[in-house]
């Protein structure tokens, strides 16, 4: 799987412009082939920032994306950011749930545990 991180800072007087443009374009992104998910967040502290990120099945799917008319329209949105779009892709060999636990309990609580070998 490929994860694409899109960080974006907007300028104050266009947030309405950057979420009408992404919440038109990530439903649609959602149905492209190899698309796992994909969802556009807010930062909670500071509000200018805002957040894209995609799951792909492999580098071929996003690559094909990345040629589509859809990222075109994305791109386009950079004219409303206040700085260029820091973006990172990341390539996951294995993933997995992670599964409920107790609370922790701090009177059998034995601690951090050393898990080096020395």
């Amino acid at each position: 799987m490929i994860l694409a991180f899109i960080k974006m800072n907007v300028r104050p007087e266009k947030h309405k412009e950057l979420l009408q443009t992404f919440q038109s374009i990530v439903a649609q992104m959602r149905k492209e082939n190899g698309c796992v998910d994909s969802n556009f967040y807010r930062n909670a502290e500071n509000e200018n920032d805002f957040f894209l990120v995609e799951a792909w099945e492999n580098r071929k799917t996003l690559d094909d994306h990345l040629r589509s008319v859809r990222f075109t329209v994305l791109i386009g949105a950079g004219s409303l950011l206040s700085r260029p779009p820091e973006i990172m892709i990341h390539t996951v060999s294995h993933s997995s749930k992670l599964e409920p636990c107790a609370p922790k309990d701090s009177a059998r609580d034995p601690g951090p545990v050393n898990l080096s070998n020395s």
